[in-house]
This record gives C-alpha cells, structure tokens and sequence, in this order.
C-alpha cells in the first residue's frame, strides 16, 4: 500500500492533522488508529457532556499500561480510540499562559511563542461567550461556560468563598492571565454533547473524501527505515501484518507511545537501545523530560440540597487558579467539581482536585523490551522537585480553608482503590448502594463512617497538625492528570536535550516526523488537549506551506 502521508495514531492531534493535510486534493492521506471508531454510532457515555465514565470502559483505553508516579506503580489509562484524549477526557478546553508559550521559544522551540500561538488557538474555537483578540468565533470546536441554571450549590458556594477569601471571581478563564475563580470552559457542542476530534474535526464531509483513509483497528507495529530515512510503517490488519510505504510518516501517538514507537526503530539513547539489542539509528534523547501534573484533592460531604441536579450535567463548573510564590502567576489549578464520581457515592461528594500547574519534576521513558506489544516502562518521578510537594502541602492547607463551612472534610486523590469502586458492575453497584444509604442516614456517625471506609482512618485535621504526616499523605497518594506531555522535545538541531525540530521533524531522520504532546519543551499551566490540538492545527499548516510536500 501507498499513501503520500502516513498518520499513526487517530487521536487528538491525528484526527486534526488528518483533516487538515487532506484539503489539498493532490496529498493521498492514510490514518491508522489502534482502536475503533466511534461512528456510525457513537456511544451515549462518550456522546455525554458528563465525562465520568467514559475512561472506565476498557475498550477506550490501554490495557496493561501502567506508570510510576511517586514510588508507586499504578495503571495510566490513555485512550485507545478514534479521537483520542478527546474522546474520553473531560473536555475541559484552556490554553494555559502566555508565558508558556513564550518559554517554549526560550527553550529552543523557535517560532512557538504567545503571538504565534494564538492565532491557532482562536482558529480551533468558537467561543460562545466570549468574542474579541483573544477569541475564536468560527471553529469546529465549541466552548462554553456553564450557565447559572447548570452550576451546582456546591460549586457556587465555594467560588463565593474563595472570593471571601481574597480569590476574585473572574468571568474568562481563556482571558488575561490572572489569578481567581472562573466558571470553566468547557469544550461542548450546541446540543450539549463532546466534541471528540474524530466528529469534529472528521466530518462525515471531510471522512468521504477520496484522497483520505482511514484504519482503525489496526496498531501499528513498527517504522520502516531505509538507512535514515523513514519510507513507512507496518501495521497490523486482520490478514496480518501490513506495510504501508510513504513519502512522510507522522507520529501522533500521544507522548508514551509516539517515543515508544521510536525507540524501537533505534531512535533514542544509544546505549539504552544497545542493551535491549536495538541497533541505533539516531542517537536522541527520546523519552527524556517527561512531564505531567501531580495532583492531589480534599473532598467534602454533600447534603442533599448542595447535589448536582441534573445528572448529565458537566462536573468540573469552577476552577480556582492562585500563585504559590515558587513560580509564576497561576502556578497552582483547583477543579471545583460538584461531584467525585459518576455513580450515587461520587454525587455525595464535592471536591477540589488540586494539580500543580507548572511543574518541574522530570520523568523518563524507556522500552521494556523490543516486543511492539510490550508497554513501555514510564516512570513520572513525581514530586522530585522539592517544589512541587511544597505545592501540593499547601494545597491542602488552602484547600481545607476553602471548604471550612462544610461539616466533614476530608483528604482524598483518585487512587487504585477509587479507581477499582467506581467500575461499573453489579457487585460494585450494590456496594456504592449500600455506602450511599449508610452516608445518608448516618447523622452524627456520618465523619467517622467516611474515615473508615473512604479514607482508612487518615482525617484531614491530623494532616494539619503534622507537617511529616501531610508530607507522607502527598508522597503516598498523589497523582496525575493524564498530560503526560514531553518525550520528544522540541528544540535546535544542536541542542542535546532535543528530539525534534520546531515543525515536528525529527532530528538526524528524514522523512519522519512527531506531532503530539510529545513536542511541548515545558508543561502548559493547563490541560493539554487543546495545546495539542494547538500544535496539530500549526504544523498542519507549515507541512501544507512545504514545496518538497508532493
């Protein structure tokens, strides 16, 4: 088979690219995804503006990857469908500051700062709510606010509170670049649905195309090099292996496995290749600096007057974004969520899920072996940096001054065991029932029920009173956000910390190139869908601008 480009990986940034590169009549375009469609029919726990289960339905995700955060090893659920993170995730769509972008340019990723940036941002979007220089009022993705009818008691009483406390609330969290609590936005069409890019991006206009393919199903195995150029892929078809032979391959595979993809080709650390008998090709620091946001979260019980109304309704409504003094303006991001999980005990339960927003922990990826079905070992190496912990310390200390007028406040982070109670299933059913009723009618036992089966005796007034027994709690509980980002580094040519030119291409290969959140330098101080779909919409264009594109 051949095609003129070649996309591995159906996600975020492949969806975009897909669409993008193939409006030029005279480029043959091929996407392959590992996982399926979600078209003719699209799932209603997808479709849903209530993100909360759509992670849990394993054929959405990666079975068997896991992670290390700080000392513990835990599955990291990465989406495995068409459409990628923006299938799954939960839709929330900021940009992160202008000084991101601006220390991307710094770093080496020459032609990335803010002014060049936004243009792209505002392309992606049509803002609802907002219009004027920083806005988009014309692209396929949607953005909203939720309205005073949709936001939870919860939510608005702790941004009034917060605003009590000296954090203003603000109207635009995609505008100026300042500290407060803002009502989030929220990637949601017209008709309250997700937006996944695969829909939106993948019309059924643009999917009818003829010079663009699409494969889902079919992994991908391994690059095709001939001597340092890249000619292709093999993939994996129901027949058995398939090889598609391009002019340019793409890898939009997300940031564990786009590196994964290249170390396997012997594009990577040298001697960590060697000692897994991978003859290199380029020498690259590919799957250094890898990056993501460690969270952490305090929860509140709700009684019934402060639950969410409608069921179906978006849960993370406020987001609270203060500066901790370690680093820039809005260094620390606080989801308000109206409720911590899809099902009866999650809607009992407000939070605020901390994360730090501009980290400096690094972490590093590497092969576990040469087997393309074998995950990759990744390790976060979280809190590493003194300052991230010192941030997540704080943030329970604040977090439980913001929370003070609700009866029983608690620590708590999505880990394995919160994981495990909120799959679907009968068993579980019954239990989250039983729990539910207990919670409801437990009156004054009630703070010592969720201490003993919620928090396994841990109380947040025990935390406060011993700095060694908070450190321990953050050390042993904190997580991420899924924004593994990084791996594959923009910079210079001669810059060693670099895997890939500014436009994606990667350095000492030609005809390859990563497009993903594998390319951010730094972390963005925000989720990082829509800085990827950033990057994807950008190098689209400069490939299009190519004379030595066919």
């Amino acid at each position: 088979m051949r095609t003129d480009v070649l996309i591995l990986g159906g996600g975020s940034a492949g969806c975009v690219l897909a669409a993008r590169l193939s409006e030029d009549p005279r480029l043959t375009v091929t996407l392959v995804e590992a996982g399926r469609d979600i078209l003719p029919d699209t799932p209603p726990e997808i479709a849903s503006r209530y993100p909360g289960r759509a992670y849990l339905d394993p054929r959405n995700i990666w079975q068997g990857l896991s992670a290390r955060y700080a000392g513990a090893q835990r599955r990291y659920e990465q989406a495995r469908i068409l459409g990628g993170g923006s299938a799954i995730n939960a839709l929330m769509s900021n940009r992160g500051a202008p000084a991101d972008y601006d220390e991307w340019a710094a770093l080496g990723a020459d032609g990335w700062d803010w002014n060049a940036v936004l243009p792209y941002f505002r392309k992606l979007e049509a803002d609802r709510d907002f219009t004027g220089p920083m806005h988009g009022d014309s692209g396929p993705l949607k953005i909203r606010r939720p309205d005073d009818a949709a936001l939870s008691p919860f939510v608005a009483g702790v941004m009034r509170t917060l605003d009590r406390q000296g954090h203003p609330t603000r109207p635009d969290q995609n505008g100026p670049w300042q500290d407060g609590t803002f009502r989030g936005a929220v990637g949601q069409s017209d008709n309250g649905t997700r937006q996944p890019t695969s829909l939106v991006w993948l019309t059924p206009q643009v999917r009818a195309r003829p010079n663009l393919r699409i494969l889902c199903d079919h992994p991908a195995r391994r690059l095709l090099l001939d001597g340092r150029r890249v000619i292709g892929a093999e993939i994996t078809a129901l027949s058995g292996p398939l090889q598609i032979h391009a002019t340019r391959t793409i890898l939009s595979m997300g940031a564990i496995h786009s590196p994964a993809m290249l170390l396997r080709a012997g594009i990577g650390p040298a001697a960590d290749l060697q000692a897994l008998g991978i003859s290199p090709a380029a020498d690259l620091p590919v799957g250094r600096n890898l990056m993501e946001h460690p969270s952490i979260a305090i929860g509140a019980w709700l009684p019934p007057a402060l639950r969410v109304r409608d069921d179906g309704e978006h849960h993370e409504q406020g987001v609270w974004r203060y500066s901790s003094g370690l680093a820039g303006t809005g260094d620390m991001h606080g989801a308000i969520l109206s409720r911590s999980g899809w099902h009866s005990v999650g809607q009992r339960i407000g939070s605020i899920f901390f994360w730090v927003n501009k980290s400096f922990s690094r972490g590093q990826l590497r092969l576990s072996s040469a087997d393309p079905q074998a995950e990759p070992l990744v390790d976060f190496n979280m809190l590493s940096d003194p300052r991230d912990l010192q941030r997540l310390k704080d943030a329970i200390r604040i977090g439980a001054q913001a929370l003070s007028g609700h009866k029983t406040v608690f620590p708590t982070s999505y880990t394995p065991r919160v994981a495990r109670v909120a799959a679907p299933g009968r068993w579980n059913a019954l239990q989250r029932g039983a729990l539910s009723a207990l919670l409801d009618g437990a009156g004054p036992l009630r703070a010592g029920l969720i201490h003993a089966l919620i928090t396994q005796g841990v109380t947040l007034r025990s935390l406060l009173a011993d700095d060694a027994a908070l450190e321990s709690f953050v050390r042993a509980n904190v997580g991420g956000t899924w924004h593994c980002s990084g791996t594959c580094r923009m910079g210079g040519a001669g810059d060693p910390a670099a895997v890939t030119g500014p436009d994606g291409a990667v350095h000492g290969i030609a005809g390859l190139h990563v497009v993903d959140a594998s390319l951010m330098p730094s972390i963005p101080c925000a989720n990082t869908n829509i800085p990827t779909i950033m990057l994807a919409e950008r190098i689209a264009d400069m490939l299009k601008a190519r004379a030595s594109l066919p």
